[in-house]
């Protein structure tokens, strides 16, 4: 295997050590090239006996039409950086013929990009989110960034970091909508000092434990608790990964959404991913086919269920406040997850190896699943893919914050409702404590009020001014595995105390339907913490030393 059949003459290996990590052997890795020109070429790959380097050489380093040479100039000078953006245009075609002829979907994850996108809204991010598969995104945190600081508009006026909705601004709730944002962003600041010296009085520093590491635990303490006065609205910072199939597909969606902010934020990535991988993204453009198809049968379908569900559920009023229920679970999981385990060990059929187990006595099944658990030495160690038959529905009632820390979760199925300010809100033991209750309570009445006005005009437009502390609706369908791996992590003693206690009431739930398989998530903590976060803090601390 070290040694590639592929030969090239020592000026060849010149030219294409530039663009591989070796010329001579079976493995080897690519460097120096544009998205368009790997993903074309992998395209090309597949369906060819020649070999990755030669099909480089041959079919785009030596092919005119492929433009590579003023591709590559570009890439390597920013001041040439406009001729490649026209070489790409100018072997569009080229590249497009390629890549439709492969006649699969599966060809737009051949091609990546890097995505910022900064100052859109909390809200904003949550659709961003949405799309699981082929997107790694990451979110500016509260926990550890200060939201008080202002920021300039356009006008050259200074505003608080919230969304200027446009919608809004020109309505008859312009001034009811500022005033809500301006309020939340105003108490969020009064309660920032009084909360860390609340803090501070209620957790005092341990000798053992560094200044610095304190301090950073007491902050980010502070924020985790008043956070959820920041409203929907508020802007952020987010990065995403993703491969060509994945932009595609969320750029369809921002542009079908009936808010302007996600039809903005589409438009602008489809213009800057168009500069980097145009042929992965062409057919979100608002003029293709394929995304009028899309928009059509989203509204379509969206309307008709939106009709159904009125008719039938329009006057029921929700019978639960529970923040957890486990509303469906398999009785016949153990039986399943000891089939799936056994498959790849047996030359049976699934459903035969399920009905010889079935008929198993009950000791030995549970004596092979308490083995399996028993090998798990620490939380990293992840169970066998057979724990992924066993499937759970929640149904989860809790505040848009942990929720925005929960939906990040992408190996299941989870659906939310719009945001609203009809299911109560979340008051963290501490505002009270510290005697800020009563001006908390005010904060959140006011913006349930507006929430309420604008609604009846506006109701997507309405999102913008609910606060984090506002408890959101959602449901969870997920496996036993991915579930090990949300409620151990999500339990840790440096997470929100609000998705700990979502993370810790799932395993409870479980443990009573189903206590054999409970104990596979061994490693949920169940204790509660003052300073979570203190133990990581100082562990960096120490590392500096």
């Amino acid at each position: 295997m070290d040694s590639s059949k592929e030969v090239f003459t020592p000026e060849e290996k010149v030219i294409l050590s530039s663009y591989v990590t070796n010329t001579d052997r079976s493995i080897f890795t690519l460097t120096n090239l544009p998205e368009v020109i790997k993903g074309a070429l992998f395209s090309r790959y597949s369906r060819s006996t020649l070999g990755l380097r030669t099909l480089l050489l041959r079919d785009f380093i030596q092919k005119k039409e492929s433009k590579f040479a003023e591709i590559q100039a570009g890439a390597k000078n920013p001041d040439t950086a406009q001729n490649a953006k026209l070489a790409i245009e100018s072997a569009q075609n080229f590249y497009d013929r390629i890549l439709d002829g492969y006649g699969d979907d599966s060809i737009g994850e051949l091609g990546g990009a890097h995505l910022a996108l900064e100052n859109i809204s909390i809200l904003a991010t949550k659709t961003v989110q949405d799309s699981r598969i082929g997107g790694s995104p990451l979110e500016k945190s509260t926990r550890y960034v200060s939201f008080a600081d202002k920021i300039k508009l356009t006008s050259g006026k200074e505003e608080f970091r919230f969304y200027q909705e446009p919608t809004l601004l020109n309505s008859v709730h312009r001034d009811l909508y500022l005033k809500t944002c301006r309020n939340l962003f105003e108490t969020y600041i009064r309660f920032t000092e009084p909360m860390r010296k609340h803090v501070r009085k209620q957790l005092p520093r341990d000798p053992e434990i560094s200044k610095a590491a304190y301090e950073r635990s007491v902050v980010a303490r502070a924020y985790d608790i008043i956070r959820g006065l920041l409203p929907s609205a508020t802007l952020t910072n987010m990065g995403v990964f993703g491969n060509g199939r994945f932009f595609e597909t969320l750029i369809t969606k921002l542009r079908a959404e009936p808010i302007k902010e996600l039809n903005e934020i589409g438009q602008f990535s489809y213009e800057e991913l168009t500069k980097v991988i145009p042929s992965f993204v062409r057919r979100a453009d608002a003029e293709h086919r394929y995304f009028q198809d899309f928009r059509n049968f989203g509204q379509a379908q969206q309307e008709l269920v939106r009709n159904f569900a009125e008719t039938h559920l329009g006057q029921l009023k929700a019978n639960t406040t529970e923040s957890v229920r486990l509303i469906d679970f398999d009785p016949e999981a153990e039986t399943k997850l000891l089939a799936a385990l056994l498959y790849s060990h047996s030359g049976l059929p699934l459903q035969q190896i399920r009905e010889s187990v079935s008929a198993m006595p009950d000791t030995e099944k549970i004596k092979l699943i308490e083995q399996t658990i028993d090998l798990r030495d620490h939380r990293r160690h992840k169970p066998e893919r057979g724990l992924e038959m066993v499937f759970y529905t929640f149904d989860i009632l809790g505040d848009y914050g942990m929720y925005r820390d929960l939906q990040r979760h992408r190996m299941l199925t989870q659906e939310r409702q719009p945001l609203t300010t009809r299911y109560g809100y979340d008051t963290p033991d501490e505002i009270e404590d510290a005697g800020l209750g009563v001006e908390y309570h005010e904060t959140m009445s006011r913006s349930a009020d507006a929430f309420e006005t604008i609604a009846k005009d506006f109701p997507h437009e309405a999102q913008y001014v609910v606060p984090m502390s506002y408890n959101i609706r959602w449901y969870v369908n997920i496996n036993l595995r991915a579930l090990i791996w949300l409620t151990e992590i999500r339990s840790t003693p440096q997470g929100h105390t609000g998705y700990r206690r979502i993370a810790q009431e799932m395993f409870r739930k479980v443990e009573a339907a189903q206590p054999l398989l409970a104990k596979y998530m061994k490693f949920v903590d169940l204790n509660e913490y003052s300073l979570g976060r203190l133990g990581a803090e100082q562990r960096q601390e120490d590392k500096q030393v």
